[in-house]
């Protein structure tokens, strides 16, 4: 009863102090889009990663919240099949934003002579297709949770392998289950290989220019650090937590699949772990960013 008590307590705080961070962050970028002189892409592309992490940490860590407090029937079948959903969908939207954000940071600091330069998206309209196309895609790879996914309450001993605390999986096709599991690698890893290529080219731009403002301060010439490379900057470290929760969440997912028993103290960390980007996220742009709030 007291380690239920202490881990509720611990998804509470951390949770908690997410959603509060990321409305701190959707709030602060609103201001700045809506009554800033410049409407900027990427501030369109933080609002929208700043939503989906509050919707990541609303079906996924408030559930997991009062799971872990011991109320595990909470929920219909209705709630669950939701509740995962919307889950799923809001991870997978998480991968694209990311993935866009490094894209559209790349090109935002290549030399205006290059071909990246000239992709250069003028104008924010430019960015809600891509936003209309992750939703559809997502939503569309995510179908199958809306039947296979039950309430805890109609699940028997047999069957506490596979719960995941307030709700479980029911058995699946071979042949379904494959396709949705390949369309989801697909979609990793084409989104998440343009992230590790953008970011690596943004790595390579900022040695460049770092390069350069080396010599000008050999030169005695005063430089200034324009807002364009502290994106870039504040990009690169985001992304630089992303792929850490990211791969280690899949390690450990993959392993309680395919062990015979779920480790209790594993089971938590991969919890953790599924929410660790959503929550450090928003603080790493608090901390980065040097614009305030116009509100």
């Amino acid at each position: 009863m007291v380690l239920k008590i202490i881990k509720g307590t611990i998804f509470l705080f951390l949770t908690g102090l997410g959603i509060l961070g990321n409305i701190l962050v959707f709030v602060n970028y609103m201001c700045i889009f809506f009554l800033g002189t410049e409407k900027k892409s990427l501030h369109l592309i933080l609002i929208h990663l700043a939503f989906t992490n509050i919707l990541i940490l609303f079906s996924r860590g408030i559930p997991k919240t009062i799971a872990a407090f011991g109320l595990t029937n909470f929920l219909d079948d209705t709630g669950c099949k939701m509740v995962v959903y919307v889950e799923r969908v809001a991870r997978g939207l998480s991968i694209c934003t990311c993935s866009l954000l490094t894209v559209v940071q790349a090109i935002t600091i290549s030399p205006r002579a290059s071909v990246w330069g000239k992709l250069n998206p003028r104008f924010t309209r430019h960015i809600f297709p891509y936003f209309l196309f992750f939703w559809i895609l997502n939503s569309l790879i995510s179908m199958n949770l809306l039947y296979y996914i039950k309430n805890i309450s109609s699940m028997n001993i047999s069957q506490m392998g596979e719960s995941d605390n307030y709700c479980y999986f029911l058995p699946q096709s071979q042949i379904i289950k494959w396709i949705f599991l390949i369309l989801m690698v697909l979609r990793d890893a084409l989104f998440q290989g343009l992230m590790g290529w953008t970011s690596g080219y943004m790595v390579f731009l900022l040695h460049k220019h770092h390069e350069h403002v080396l010599y000008l301060q050999n030169s005695k010439f005063l430089y200034k650090t324009p807002p364009e490379i502290k994106a870039a900057q504040s990009v690169l470290l985001l992304m630089l937590c992303f792929f850490p929760f990211y791969w280690t969440d899949c390690i450990i997912s993959f392993y309680l699949s395919s062990s015979l028993g779920n480790n209790s103290i594993t089971v938590n960390v991969q919890g953790f772990l599924t929410l660790g980007y959503s929550i450090l996220s928003p603080f790493v742009l608090i901390h980065r960013d040097g614009q305030k709030a116009k509100c």
